[in-house]
Parts: structure tokens; sequence; C-alpha cells
């Protein structure tokens, strides 16, 4: 291996253990030291932590589900789809710059959620913005990384391709 395909390895790793480290550090901090539905405002209510275990996927989808169908929908799956992932940012003959880096947010994203809920048996999520005619529902950073990975896909898609591929 050359040393550029090397030095973009490492720093693809870069990326994507930065992704899971923030996660990981916010959610231990927020574990620590805030208590179940405790909230903090940052801005009077517009920008809120509350802690949340959340045992189901996203809007806490599927935390109703019989254990073993939600263990392998919430972990087994999203496991494969990650691996899948994480050979392919580092395979992938055909991936752009862009396209790398937006691997490496969902990738670390997903990891971050799917090591809480095997470690924890849930995800812990924290975050809440109100801002009236836009609301969230409470999530964490790894969600975070997983839409700007997202919003990277499309942007990078969009810039190539032209809008009208879109449509």
């Amino acid at each position: 291996m050359n040393l550029k395909k090397a030095s973009r390895k490492i720093c693809l790793l870069i990326i994507l253990l930065a992704n899971i480290g923030c996660d990981q550090i916010s959610k231990n901090i927020v574990r620590k030291e805030l208590v179940s539905d405790q909230e903090i405002s940052f801005i009077p209510s517009r920008i809120i932590l509350t802690k949340v275990e959340n045992s189901g996927a996203f809007l806490s989808w599927g935390s109703s589900l019989p254990s073993t169908l939600k263990f392998t929908l919430l972990s087994i799956i999203p496991a494969g789809v990650l691996i899948t992932a994480l050979i392919f940012l580092f395979t992938g003959k055909n991936l752009g710059h862009s396209s790398q880096i937006a691997l490496c947010f969902v990738i670390g994203g997903g990891l971050g959620n799917l090591y809480d809920r095997m470690a924890h048996g849930s995800v812990t999520d924290f975050l809440h913005i109100d801002l009236v005619i836009f609301r969230t529902g409470i999530f964490n950073l790894a969600d975070v990384s997983i839409m700007i990975g997202m919003a990277i896909f499309l942007f990078s898609y969009r810039s190539t391709k032209g809008v009208d591929s879109l449509l």
C-alpha cells in the first residue's frame, strides 16, 4: 500500500474514532451527571438536556417488541450492516472523498448507538431542541453524526449529479 492510501485510511479512521469518541464521552457525562427525565435548559425552553434511556430505535420505535426480535432488529442486523459498511469504507475503490467522510459519520454514529445498546441495554438520548416551528425528539451525538453523514451524501450527490437527478 502506498503512502497516500495509508494516509487516507488513517484520516478516515481518525474521523470515525472522533465521531464515536465524542458520542461516548457526551453520553458518559450525561449518565454520570443527570438523573432520568431531569431537564436543564441552555436557552430557556429551546435547547434542553433531558436524560432518557431509549430501549428502541429512532423515537423509541421497537421498544415494545419481544426481546429476541428487538435484539435481532436493533443489534444483529445493524451490526452486520455496520461491518459491511466498514469493509466497504476501507476497501471500496470507487468511493469519492466526500462519500468516505459521509460513511465515517454514519458508521461512527451507528457504532456509538450499537455500543450503547450492547453495553447498557439501551441508548442514552439527551438533547432536545424546541424552536416552536421546529421541534425534535430527544436525541444524542451519534444521531447527529448519522444526520451529518446523510447530509454530506445528499449534498455530494446533488453537486455531482445536478438537482434534476434527485427528482
